[in-house]
């Protein structure tokens, strides 16, 4: 191992245990290209320098913690997704389940796709005759970076985040907070955000729909392999799992799924 490789094995240990981050999940270029955004933030140019800095300022891991986990979203980001699932896979779901949608938005970031993915089967709902709407879902947000957790409680949103939301449901689910938008508390109230770490914790319940969009990529893919088992066993029978564009289902969770849409990589649990 060289001096490098060695400073970079040190530092991760030490980050792992001081900040509770299961480093070892992360790909090694993901997570060096990250770090390296804080340490020239510190102006510190070695592993050991910045491991040094850490044990000096605790108040480091924090932004170091923030870096890691950074996420960019928007509400209905590639919006063919959406409109497939609006169109043929939600009104099957809401058919076939009686009771209330059960939905894990797994790596919600700051919330947007977990407060659009209740409104739409929302909106499936009540396409259907059904005047319960927004009563028929419940989603599950999770995530581990601590301030898009914050923002996705606050609900908050400015207007380039709703650029792709159409109109009509801009004006039925959002209200005006000066120049943003705040999500409607019709729809808050249907989402519980709260602190999950995918590479470790088990699923947090069983569900109709999961939906971990452009979050798998970053793991190595031992852990891939044990997260997408993990969705396929947290599936309730003809539950669906959406992944990202460019993720492809691979390891045991292959033979205990079925591929719907190979475009939109929609899968399905079969009865």
């Amino acid at each position: 191992m060289s001096g490098d490789e060695a400073a970079f094995a040190a530092l991760t240990d030490a980050i792992s245990r001081a900040a509770g981050l299961s480093l070892d999940a992360y790909k090694d270029k993901c997570l060096r290209r990250r770090i390296a955004v804080r340490m020239r933030a510190c102006g510190v140019h070695s592993y050991g320098e910045y491991q040094a800095l850490l044990a000096r300022t605790p108040s480091e891991y924090e932004h170091l913690k923030d870096a890691i986990t950074i996420n960019v979203t928007r509400f209905f980001r590639n919006a063919e997704t959406w409109q497939r699932l609006a169109a043929d896979h939600l009104p099957a779901l809401l058919s076939r389940v009686p009771g209330t949608i059960r939905v894990w938005s797994a790596g919600c970031s700051s919330g947007e796709e977990a407060y659009g993915i209740a409104l739409l089967v929302a909106e499936a709902a009540t396409a259907a005759g059904d005047t319960r709407g927004l009563e028929r879902v419940f989603v599950e947000a999770t995530d581990i970076d601590r301030r898009s957790l914050e923002r996705a409680t606050e609900a908050v949103y400015r207007p380039d985040a709703l650029a792709e939301t159409p109109p009509a449901l801009r004006e039925r689910y959002f209200e005006r907070q000066g120049e943003d938008w705040r999500v409607a508390a019709g729809v808050r109230r249907r989402v519980r955000v709260r602190r999950h770490e995918l590479g470790r914790e088990p699923a947090p319940g069983t569900f109709h729909l999961i939906v971990c969009r452009n979050v798998v990529i970053y793991f190595e893919r031992p852990i891939q392999e044990r997260l997408f088992l993990s969705f396929a066993e947290a599936l309730l029978p003809e539950g669906l799992l959406v992944l990202g564009k460019v993720e492809t289902l691979f390891g045991p969770a292959r033979e205990r799924l079925q591929l719907l849409d190979p475009r939109e990589r929609i899968y399905r649990r079969p009865a």
